[in-house]
């Protein structure tokens, strides 16, 4: 067997996955995920084929005329003799479609990107003379709420750290040993991710040999594919060499996953799903206010170097955000509270 990184690996399962979706698709969409393959990821291609497939779903169940007919035999002149009523109509039936989570933020970013991935598609089509007429480009996309950053205050990292090395209060027996065997490779988990604001999907993929001591660093490989040094300080170095040390004596690892750095207790590759579970699991003994995910550490490492550093393009390039307006939008709430501070500083007058 070839031996293969795992996003090569992950790249190799998506692609098949992708493939399953178009099989039940109109060959015309085939063409579209052929005309963008060389600008995107293949996780971004599968999220893509996936949303569309829900609504050529809803058209063939809206529709009379396609009540009998293959998703994949529905002509694209079925989209051309779409209006802009019939997309809004699919956006409420979205909304319908999620309505136990159509009051959280998930929600919303979830129909935006369905509605991101339709409007790509007619665009495409569109432009390729395939369809005469592009509806989706003649509904606005719909709105983002502002959220406020959901992090760890300082005192609360300080607990959750201390609940993943020492264990919780009150642990049943089987729970208490599950946590002694795990608790050295969970806590370097949870110090890489609060000591470096990395992606959990970048976490999992680690190898051994991506661990670089003498330098302080780990080659990860960031969201759209490139690979890229992240640096770490004294506490991580030190939760990662107990964790290596632990590491080196695990036997019988699973082919495949013998150089994975974060193993699971079945002896392969941690998933991204394995540490959400953890992340839920640490969090809910020091918050039961706060939803903490993987990804709302990455936004307490960020807060917390913002807050030190004042350098916003730093924490752009630190995080991997390719666009600073992004970071710099995640983080308008704390620029204005420096500017509230600032308005104190500069006296005009000596009292």
């Amino acid at each position: 067997m070839e031996n293969r990184s795992y996003h090569q690996q992950k790249n190799i399962e998506y692609t098949k996955k992708l493939r399953e979706f178009l099989a039940e698709l109109p060959v015309y969409v085939t063409n579209y995920f052929r005309g963008i393959e060389q600008r995107t990821q293949a996780r971004s291609r599968l999220a893509y084929a996936n949303d569309i497939r829900v609504f050529f779903d809803w058209l063939k169940r809206s529709n009379p005329a396609f009540a009998d007919t293959e998703i994949k035999k529905i002509p694209a002149e079925a989209l051309s003799n779409l209006t802009s009523f019939d997309i809004e109509e699919y956006m409420e039936y979205l909304k319908i479609r999620d309505e136990d989570d159509i009051e959280t933020i998930n929600a919303e970013v979830t129909i935006k990107r369905k509605m991101s991935a339709l409007r790509s598609l007619f665009n495409y089509l569109y432009k390729n003379q395939v369809i005469e007429n592009n509806a989706a480009i003649q509904v606005d996309m719909p709105k983002l709420h502002d959220k406020a950053i959901v992090r760890l205050d300082v005192d609360e990292v300080s607990k959750f750290l201390d609940v993943v090395e020492f264990g919780p209060q009150n642990m049943s027996e089987r729970k208490k040993k599950f946590h002694e065997n795990n608790k050295v490779r969970d806590l370097a988990i949870m110090t890489l991710l609060l000591g470096t604001g990395m992606r959990v999907s970048e976490l999992v993929g680690i190898d051994l040999k991506d661990l670089d001591f003498e330098n302080g660093r780990v080659k990860v490989t960031r969201k759209g594919g490139y690979e890229a040094y992240i640096y770490f300080g004294e506490e991580v170095t030190e939760a990662l060499e107990k964790y290596v040390d632990e590491r080196e004596d695990i036997k019988d690892i699973k082919e495949g996953h013998e150089d994975a750095l974060f193993l699971s207790s079945r002896k392969s590759r941690i998933t991204v799903r394995s540490i959400e579970i953890m992340v839920k699991e640490y969090s809910s003994y020091i918050t039961t206010v706060k939803k903490i995910t993987p990804h709302k550490l990455r936004s307490t490492y960020g807060t917390t170097l913002y807050q030190e550093t004042g350098d916003i393009y730093l924490v752009a390039d630190v995080l991997g955000h390719k666009d600073v307006n992004t970071t710099r939008k995640h983080y308008a709430a704390l620029d204005e509270e420096r500017k509230l501070k600032a308005r104190d500083i500069v006296k005009l007058r000596k009292e």
